[in-house]
């Protein structure tokens, strides 16, 4: 993988969705030694670093932070890791390059986006892992639902959360009411520091009783609305959401019986710019009295 000290172009005003990810397939696509890529996640992943440096931005999450994730996988060894929010798949190709050498069985990447679902796969068979990483297309709430009812995912041993960032909070909740989250289960959260996630970490670091009193509290309008307090306007504005449209597309109220332990791990951004990931894990279940389990 490309060293950390070589940094991306730094991030434009408009940094994604323009045309970038299209150029990028057909930069990898138009290299010299592109055969040397087939079948090596890594090389893969070098030529979109190499990319990110000498052509134009990417919003990857970058070898940086991406090296703590990979050295999380090889201590938990998940069976099915899922991440929400695949873009043009660097994750999915550095993350499922690991869960497979740490001996799993499914790597699952979210993408909403039809055209950057497209690239991923097609650099994920270029690199061979076409048939270990799956991307879903749509809305991360209705991929969660869908892939638990069909029982192609029943427990998540490992999460990546990098998409719309008020979605954090309301698709892990989902995640715990469809019982996807148990003991074990390990989070990581991306863009910590930048933008940051107030909503997000106040859920994951609150005990089991300040998350069975909010939820007591919670109003029943309130199970599908995203929490956008606490985020700079360019967050929302980037998927055109307001707060009168931020909803999520099923009922989702959580189990705040799960205990977490939470720690924020301060890294970079692949422009060298500071950002941090909060790693989560879950622990047990409080059934002492009070518990709606």
């Amino acid at each position: 993988m490309k060293a950390v000290g070589q940094p991306y172009l730094p991030r434009p005003a408009t940094s994604w969705n323009d045309g970038r990810e299209i150029e990028l397939l057909r930069y990898i696509y138009d290299l010299p030694n592109l055969e040397e890529l087939r079948g090596s996640p890594s090389k893969v992943i070098d030529a979109i670093d190499q990319y990110g440096s000498d052509k134009d931005y990417l919003m990857n999450v970058g070898s940086a932070k991406g090296s703590i994730v990979t050295d999380l996988i090889a201590a938990v060894k998940p069976q099915v890791m899922v991440e929400l929010g695949g873009y043009v798949g660097y994750s999915a190709l550095l993350f499922g390059d690991a869960v497979r050498r740490a001996g799993g069985k499914r790597y699952y990447s979210l993408e909403q986006s039809p055209v950057f679902a497209a690239i991923s796969r097609m650099l994920l068979d270029l690199a061979g892992l076409g048939d270990f990483v799956e991307v879903v297309i749509g809305s991360s709430d209705i991929a969660l639902f869908n892939l638990h009812n069909s029982g192609m995912v029943k427990r998540i041993d490992m999460m990546f959360l990098d998409h719309y960032k008020p979605a954090y909070v309301v698709d892990l909740k989902l995640c715990e009411q469809l019982g996807m989250i148990v003991p074990g289960s390990v989070l990581v959260a991306d863009n910590i520091i930048a933008p940051g996630n107030p909503p997000y970490l106040k859920y994951v670091r609150s005990s089991v009783a300040e998350k069975r009193a909010a939820a007591a509290a919670a109003k029943p309008t309130s199970s599908r609305g995203y929490d956008v307090n606490g985020f700079p306007s360019y967050v929302l504005a980037k998927f055109n959401v307001s707060p009168e449209n931020a909803l999520a597309g099923v009922d989702i109220f959580g189990n705040p019986d799960l205990t977490y332990e939470s720690r924020l791990v301060n890294s970079f951004e692949p422009t060298g710019e500071p950002d941090g990931l909060e790693v989560t894990r879950c622990i047990g279940i409080d059934r002492r009295p009070g518990s709606k389990l």
